[in-house]
């Protein structure tokens, strides 16, 4: 391993999804300082290509937010990084119009996604993770001006080292199963849906299993009834039935920009009300338009005999066991607390995702940034993790922050503002601290 000196990055970007695209692009249009040059910055992302959510690309299936939600509307209108640019880019501005609606298809905000990340294609190293994040051997006596990346190539292993200033996570979110559940070819979570479904012979499944009353859930089960004609769905929910989803104008404010700082700045009682009345807005409910097709799809079953459909609700799945070709899934009733059992060709678990956890990507780090009481991080309005005074450079999160900044914090309702003003916060304190120094920069 040799060693030779580069410039030091002032933002390196950990993962590259919608989150740090769109803090990707606040950069772009910042400017930067003029008298310090403008930032320079590398992002680097495991997955092989980009990827939003692909394998719950179903069809017809549509977004939940605004197209004016975009990566850069809401802080800048006139972003050539807007939504509206991209349809006028693709030819389908007057068309999209016609469509009357503010919710375009899954499928086109992805292919909308994907045309914008392709313009920062010399700032991104896809199929490289970052491995671990260190304070540089020279600082042991003296407070860390730069921090070590360390970034390994999924496909050679090997591992190279960058240094930078500044940090921003955005990992993503993390599927979560029930404990004790095992990912095979034929138990799934959502996250993983469509891939593994195209990788299984449709006449071989003849009864699938739905578990989750969110909307991932409904959508399932919706696709899985009219692409398996042949086969019995079952959708298994805790609750007596789907929720509807709160989209009303109202209580659409909480996914203001505006209501980071009534969340931030708020009181604990003030916080727990946000969850307590506004949680309806996005977790564990669905659309009124899926709810009802689903509903429909039920009293059709009804009329012709079929019952192909089957709601089990306030049933919780306690344990799945492989059968042979089958997997056995163990549920008890939340009404009176008796047990059922159901064989199923296909097990798929629409249970949401845990927030993401910097910690791991951290590692030693980690013990140099403050927590609460709670044993939570502490973060700054900005979005920079609280850090010692061992540590001057910036550590940011794009998630994991519901605790301090609410319930868009994994969200794409603010990611364009909040990209702004983590681009903000760096260049404020670029321009406090002077101009980038020269760093060691090791490769394998």
């Amino acid at each position: 391993m040799g060693a030779n000196s580069a410039e030091i990055y002032d933002v390196v970007g950990v993962g590259f999804g919608p989150s740090n695209l769109a803090f990707a692009i606040a950069l772009e249009e910042s400017g930067g300082d003029a008298s310090a040059g403008p930032l320079t910055s590398a992002f680097f992302e495991r997955q092989p290509s980009f990827g939003w959510h692909r394998n719950m690309l179903l069809p017809s299936a549509t977004m939940q937010v605004s197209f004016l939600k975009d990566l850069a509307t809401l802080r800048n209108p006139v972003s050539r990084f807007g939504f509206v640019s991209f349809l006028h880019a693709s030819g389908r501005l007057e068309q999209f119009i016609n469509t009357q609606t503010f919710f375009p298809t899954r499928e086109e905000f992805h292919q909308y996604l994907d045309w914008a990340q392709a313009l920062f294609s010399g700032k991104v190293s896809y199929g490289s993770e970052v491995a671990g994040i260190q304070l540089p051997p020279e600082s042991a006596s003296a407070t860390a001006q730069y921090l070590q990346v360390d970034v390994r190539d999924t496909v050679r292993g090997d591992i190279r080292t960058v240094a930078a200033r500044n940090v921003v996570i955005s990992t993503g979110l993390v599927p979560q199963v029930p404990d004790g559940v095992a990912s095979d070819e034929r138990v799934w979570h959502s996250s993983e849906f469509l891939e593994r479904f195209q990788q299984v012979s449709p006449e071989t499944l003849k009864k699938v299993a739905v578990v989750g009353a969110g909307q991932s859930g409904a959508e399932i089960a919706r696709f899985l009834y009219d692409s398996l004609p042949q086969a019995d769905i079952y959708a298994i929910i805790p609750s007596y039935g789907y929720s509807i989803a709160d989209d009303t104008p109202f209580a659409n404010r909480v996914f203001d920009s505006a209501a980071v700082d009534d969340y931030y700045f708020g009181t604990e009682r003030s916080r727990e009300a946000f969850w307590r009345y506004h949680k309806n807005t996005n977790y564990s409910v669905a659309d009124d338009e899926v709810i009802r097709d689903l509903y429909q799809r039920v009293y059709m079953d009804e009329l012709r005999g079929t019952n192909r459909l089957h709601i089990l609700n306030m049933a919780r799945v306690t344990n799945v066991k492989r059968m042979g070709n089958e997997s056995r899934v163990f549920m008890e009733s939340l009404l009176d607390g008796g047990s059922q059992d159901l064989d199923v060709n296909a097990l798929v678990f629409a249970t949401g995702y845990d927030s993401m956890d910097p910690s791991g990507v951290l590692g030693e780090l980690d013990g140099y940034c403050l927590r609460d009481g709670a044993g939570r991080y502490q973060v700054g309005r900005d979005y920079r993790l609280v850090t010692t005074p061992d540590v001057s450079c910036g550590i940011y999160l794009q998630g994991g922050t519901e605790h301090t900044h609410g319930l868009t914090s994994s969200l794409l309702s603010n990611i364009a503002v909040r990209g702004g003003e983590i681009a903000d916060s760096i260049l404020r304190r670029r321009s406090a601290d002077g101009p980038a120094t020269s760093a060691p920069t090791t490769s394998a």
